[in-house]
C-alpha cells in the first residue's frame, strides 16, 4: 500500500469516493461538488484544501481530506473534512494508514489539535478513534447554515 499526496488528475476518483461516503451517510444527494471544483478549489494559487490517498497496486482505494484552521484555545489546528476507504477495501489497513499520516503532517506542521466530526452511529469509526487516543465530545454540537439560511439572513 502507498500513502502520498493527491494531484488534480486524482480527483475524479476523489470524487467517487466523496459519493461512496455520502451513500454510506445516508445522504446520497447531498454531494453538490464537482471534479473541477476539486481543482479549482485544492490546486489553485492558494489551494483551501489538501488531500491524501492511498493506493494499493496503483489503485487510489481511500483518501483523506484534511485542511488548516485556527482555534482560538489551541492555534493552528488541522480539520480531517472526510477520511473514507473504497467498501471492497476496508479492513485492508488502508484506513488507518491514511490516519496515521495525518497525524504525521500534523506533527510536522506543529498543529495543536486535529479534529473532525463522525456521526454518532458509526460505532466501528468511533470505537477505532476513542482506541487511537481521541476523545470523542458527547457535549458539542455541530451547528451549521446552508446555503438558503444564508440567503434569509442576509435578505
Amino acid at each position: 500500500m502507498n500513502i502520498r499526496k493527491a494531484t488534480s488528475a486524482d480527483m475524479p476518483r476523489v470524487l467517487e469516493l466523496i459519493q461512496e461516503l455520502a451513500l454510506f451517510e445516508k445522504e446520497p444527494d447531498a454531494v453538490v461538488i464537482t471534479v473541477d471544483d476539486l481543482i479549482r478549489d485544492g490546486f489553485g494559487a492558494q489551494p483551501l484544501f489538501e488531500v491524501i490517498v492511498a493506493e494499493v497496486n496503483q489503485v487510489i482505494v481511500g483518501m483523506a481530506l484534511y485542511y488548516n484552521r485556527y482555534s482560538t484555545w489551541k492555534g493552528k489546528t488541522i480539520h480531517l473534512e472526510d477520511l473514507i476507504v473504497s467498501k471492497e477495501h476496508r479492513g485492508t489497513g488502508a484506513g488507518s494508514a491514511l490516519y496515521n499520516q495525518i497525524m504525521h503532517i500534523a506533527k510536522e506542521q506543529g498543529v495543536k489539535r486535529v479534529e473532525w466530526v463522525v456521526l454518532n452511529w458509526n460505532t466501528p469509526a468511533i470505537e477505532f478513534y476513542k482506541k487511537s487516543g481521541a476523545t470523542v465530545l458527547e457535549d458539542w454540537y455541530t451547528v451549521q447554515l446552508d446555503e438558503n439560511g444564508i440567503n434569509n439572513i442576509i435578505k
